[in-house]
């Protein structure tokens, strides 16, 4: 705020869009120049976009990619209503309204640990960074209603993790939930750490699962977001405290990332 009370407007929040690609029938992949917001982006974090016209919420969006030294953000999302779907019809050189990045990612270990990545539906692009960190000693374990789904397939065997694609239909590589490999691949290999991305049922199990083994388990919650900053109480979700306690938190503000230990899961 100003000395005269007036306050000080926002930073120029926009950015231009180096390519948009789609990916199948809903799912669009965009990359945007923003070496500022690249340079402090961590795996994990996510970035609030605003459509052009006339909204008034901000679209949560997962960052895919990192490129700090292009300065680039990749991102990856569906189109789920008329916001996504103007978001969809950016082309390269235009310029759109980027908040980020925002919220907790995920803890990396040492790129020579033993990592497992999974992700359920539009839970997947957040596994991308973390594949490119661990890279020969990641698993990436993916699961899609079915073939036409699935996404980033071939972007994470460029990783060198090990991939695994699950389809509930069987349409495309092992037919069955994302926790029948998971299980599997326990039992044969010392994994250090896990991490999940997707649908709540499936991290419950995933969580279930790392906490049976006595592994490390990261998970990303997916909320509806308001502000994304923590301001309003769209995104709550109940979280244990070191007491034990439980704590009212926000994904966006305390989140998305939670240790699967923290999360309390209902049902």
């Amino acid at each position: 705020m100003c000395m005269n009370g007036t306050i000080n407007p926002l930073p120029n929040l926009r950015y231009p869009v180096r390519s948009m690609t789609q990916l199948n029938m809903t799912m669009w992949s965009m990359v945007v120049d923003c070496p500022a917001v690249a340079a402090k982006a961590q795996e994990g974090q996510f970035v609030h976009l605003l459509p052009d016209g006339s909204y008034t919420l901000r679209r949560p969006i997962s960052i895919c990619e990192i490129d700090k030294e292009a300065g680039t953000l990749r991102l990856v999302f569906e189109v789920r209503g008329d916001g996504t779907k103007t978001l969809s019809q950016l082309k390269a050189g235009d310029t759109v309204d980027l908040l980020g990045p925002l919220g907790h990612g995920f803890t990396t270990l040492p790129e020579n640990a033993s990592a497992v990545m999974i992700g359920g539906g539009i839970g997947t692009p957040p596994m991308l960074p973390l594949a490119q960190h661990y890279g020969k000693n990641g698993t990436v374990i993916c699961g899609f209603r079915n073939k036409d789904a699935a996404i980033l397939q071939s972007d994470f065997a460029k990783t060198g993790a090990d991939t695994i694609l699950c389809t509930d239909d069987g349409s495309a590589g092992h037919h069955g939930l994302v926790t029948e490999p998971l299980k599997a691949l326990l039992e044969q290999k010392k994994t250090d750490i896990i991490y999940a991305c997707g649908p709540m049922p499936m991290l419950k199990a995933v969580a279930a699962l790392a906490k049976e083994k006595g592994i490390r388990c990261e998970v990303s919650l997916e909320e509806r977001m308001g502000c994304g900053v923590g301001a309003c109480l769209v995104c709550a979700c109940n979280i244990y405290l070191e007491d034990g306690s439980v704590h009212a938190g926000h994904v966006c503000k305390d989140g998305p990332v939670f240790d699967a230990e923290r999360v309390v899961w209902n049902g």
